[in-house]
């Protein structure tokens, strides 16, 4: 069911300067900040040979973002993503199996304009799982 990891998200408080380190110190290619509302984050991605990163900070004081910084003052590994075929069905199969899904269970739009979701940590050894389909 899975395919390729996608990117692997990291919660900061300051994107600009996140940004500037890898950029700047790491030398790697940054993209532009995207905002995406629905999910109360701004996003820039690391692209790197074999993956991305994904650098997350807070869109408004609502956001699961400002709230897991609250808990990691110094920021730190929010999420894994992973990719799948159909979301759908991976969905459905992961419910079968006693996954629990986030939110309603349907599908949003994620950074890179295609259907994702999210599974909760509790059931993947204390890791957000996010899925993207391809």
């Amino acid at each position: 069911m899975l395919g390729r990891l996608n990117h692997v998200a990291i919660a900061v408080r300051d994107l600009g300067a996140a940004s500037d380190l890898y950029r700047g110190t790491l030398g790697a290619q940054v993209s532009e900040p995207a905002a995406l509302e629905e999910h109360g984050v701004t996003v820039v991605f690391v692209t790197l040979p074999n993956t991305k990163i994904e650098l997350l900070e807070p869109l408004g004081g609502d956001s699961p973002i400002a709230r897991f910084l609250e808990r990691n003052p110094d920021g730190g590994i929010h999420h894994v993503c992973y990719e799948v075929d159909d979301i759908l069905v991976a969905r459905d199969h992961l419910v079968k199996s006693g996954a629990r899904v986030l939110g309603s269970g349907e599908p949003k739009i994620g950074a890179h304009g295609k259907p994702v979701l999210f599974l909760h940590p509790k059931d993947f050894n204390g890791t957000l799982i996010e899925l993207e389909q391809v």
